[in-house]
């Protein structure tokens, strides 16, 4: 299969791969959106079991890659645009859409969705089907927000993992969101920091954790806070899903 370098990395996620695999094989039917194809492999994969599939890549030079991989295919139309301006002529069975980012805040999936979703029929399917984001208080050096690549990030944990949000990806998404969460605090020292962890629900029995290049955690800087075991913080959250990281505000408060 040809593909560009980023697209070599997604290749190279076995784990990523795979859930994506066992999902697919389970929902394909009928007919098939596969937005953000890049190289074509899961357009590779849903064919066989499609009618018909439309892949939809806006990037020129990627699409091309999609091209070359998928033309044995006759069940696979390649549309180079942005999913969001298009219109489609017939409803889907199944929409697969993996444009996925820690917490939907530096990608399009929710934008697309939430643009595409009406195309989809009453019975169809979205593969991932749904998001969990969970929150952890951080002792953290780093004053920007960074992505956590195995165990290079330098923190400590400072509470134990709390679900914050699901996001069903059938439903209209609140692309602005706050939140105000309360976090008890397990362990003394200073809380300076904040980690997000999105697990991905492939389908309504498939969940896939964070892999290299499928959501790793996101660490977020945020004002400093001496605290005690047992104490408790509130964090307040905002961002824009699909606004990118600039949209990030995010301070902890002790409660009293």
């Amino acid at each position: 299969m040809k593909i560009p370098s980023y697209q070599q990395n997604l290749l190279s996620d076995t784990q990523r791969l795979t859930a994506f695999y066992e999902a697919i094989k389970e929902k394909s039917r009928g007919i098939i959106y596969d937005l953000g194809t890049g190289s074509g492999v899961f357009s590779s994969w849903a064919a066989p079991l499609a009618s018909f599939v439309y892949a939809v890549e806006k990037d020129r030079h990627t699409a091309k890659f999609a091209q070359k991989n998928l033309k044995s295919f006759k069940n696979i139309s390649i549309k180079i645009n942005d999913a969001k301006n298009i219109t489609f002529n017939e409803k889907a069975d199944l929409i697969i859409c993996e444009m996925m980012d820690t917490a939907l805040i530096d990608e399009d999936q929710v934008p697309v969705l939430n643009s595409v979703r009406k195309y989809l029929k009453k019975n169809g399917d979205i593969i991932p089907c749904a998001v969990f984001n969970g929150l952890e208080a951080i002792h953290l050096k780093n004053n920007h927000p960074i992505y956590q690549e195995g165990e290079s990030a330098d923190y400590e944990l400072r509470s134990k993992l709390l679900i914050y949000d699901k996001i069903d990806f059938k439903k209209f998404i609140k692309e602005n969101v706050k939140y105000q969460i309360n976090i008890p605090i397990n362990t003394d020292g200073t809380v300076s920091g904040i980690k997000i962890t999105t697990f991905t629900l492939l389908t309504p029995q498939l969940i896939c954790g964070p892999t290299p290049m499928l959501n790793p955690p996101l660490l977020i800087p945020t004002n400093p806070l001496k605290m005690k075991k047992g104490e408790n913080i509130i964090v307040n959250l905002e961002y824009t899903m699909g606004g990118g990281l600039d949209t990030l505000k995010a301070s902890v408060k002790r409660i009293p």
